[in-house]
């Protein structure tokens, strides 16, 4: 069936939320993963760039509403985290702007085209607010969503799952005064209505906060490797990345598509083998970043992309012969420092969109911030958005 995108009563447009299962996957080139060309996309970089209403965010992810991302004929649901909203005018930012935890945009298509992409905030009374936000008896400002990775599920009616991390603010005058206090998986049945009032939050029981322990946070990245999803080389699980302690381990669970939200039924990469018990999970890399993403690059090559340490400038990649490695010596793609040489910015949270992608290619955002945020944005109203670089690999010679 056609499910229609509905944005406070208004259709912008309609998406194919059928999965035909005699469409063939997308035939993966072999690639050269040491011998490529990376250059800055502007076309992407701009759509980002606007003077009102939704003004930058950060976290971005993109989602295929087909759940496939090899799907041409598709339409994407972007996710971003804190969010700022306001207007523009001369160069300057205007009184009055407003920050929100986490906002979405679909766009017609896979094509950068200003024309077919909408940005979505929600709104009460009049006032902006995010979209999700974590389940309470009473409400707390200092509590919120920051918005992992997701993925609409062909083997679950295509209802769309993210995962979510809760943080807390912690007012103790450090350079980042917050800290997680929970993690989440959010499910949007299929069909759904902005602003999803419908929604569904699952406490993710793998961490306990209050012992001290490394904190894992599940969400970095999703890959669906499965015959529903289109994956050239499928195994019938849905593996969820996340991230372990201050060092940034690389970490990775898997799942039956059919079972996401029966938590019982995940399943630890512990270095040698898959275990249901989650304090065995081993590092596949570490100083990775808190979003990153894993692909099929090419026919037994599966690419981890990420930003070193998630602030250093380097976009890193290592390559494995599974979507858990082991991964191969890292790879550094692209500099950020190429194009933000401002000393007040930052650049963050580099990751791979495999939906957006051509075969043997990579187009990678990366985020900008800064840490004198209001000081910095009254001379430059729109360095909070994402930046795009493409990744262009050789072929390999056939053997």
């Amino acid at each position: 069936m056609n499910h229609s995108i509905l944005f406070l009563g208004i259709t912008i447009f309609s998406c194919n939320t059928q999965w035909h299962d005699n469409k063939q996957a997308v035939a993966m080139p072999e690639v050269n993963e040491r011998e490529f060309t990376a250059t800055p996309t502007p076309e992407w970089s701009n759509l980002f760039l606007r003077k009102s209403g939704w003004l930058g965010g950060d976290g971005i992810f993109a989602i295929p509403f087909s759940g496939k991302d090899s799907e041409k004929s598709d339409s994407i649901l972007f996710l971003f985290s804190d969010t700022m909203v306001g207007e523009i005018e001369g160069g300057k930012l205007k009184p009055g702007l407003k920050l929100v935890n986490n906002s979405v945009a679909l766009m017609k298509g896979k094509a950068p085209d200003s024309v077919g992409i909408a940005f979505r905030i929600a709104d009460e009374n009049g006032t902006p607010r995010a979209i999700f936000t974590p389940k309470s008896d009473k409400p707390d400002k200092d509590t919120y969503f920051w918005l992992g990775d997701g993925f609409a599920n062909p083997d679950a009616d295509k209802d769309l799952f993210i995962f979510a991390y809760k943080i807390t603010n912690t007012h103790d005058g450090s350079a980042f005064p917050f800290k997680e206090t929970g993690n989440s998986l959010i499910r949007v049945p299929a069909g759904s209505h902005f602003p999803y009032a419908n929604q569904q939050e699952l406490a993710l029981p793998f961490n306990n906060y209050k012992t001290g322990e490394e904190t894992i946070s599940f969400g970095s990245a999703v890959f669906n490797n499965s015959k529903s999803a289109g994956e050239a080389e499928p195994d019938g699980f849905v593996y969820v990345y996340g991230t372990k302690g201050v060092t940034k381990k690389l970490v990775s669970a898997r799942v039956k598509p059919t079972q996401v939200t029966a938590f019982d039924q995940w399943e630890f990469w512990n270095g040698k083998g898959w275990s249901k018990d989650v304090k065995s999970v081993a590092a596949l890399s570490d100083s990775v970043s808190n979003e990153l993403s894993v692909s099929l690059l090419s026919p037994g090559k599966y690419a981890l992309v990420y930003q070193l340490g998630s602030l250093f400038p380097e976009i890193c990649m290592q390559v494995g012969p599974t979507p858990v490695g082991p991964f191969g010596p890292r790879i550094v793609l692209y500099k950020t420092s190429n194009d933000i040489t401002d000393p007040d910015l930052f650049t963050y949270n580099a990751k791979a969109h495999p939906a957006l992608s051509e075969p043997g290619e990579l187009l990678i955002s990366y985020n900008v911030n800064t840490f004198k945020f209001f000081e910095v944005l009254e001379k430059q109203p729109n360095l909070y958005r994402p930046r795009f670089v493409r990744i262009k690999f050789s072929h390999s010679p056939k053997k």
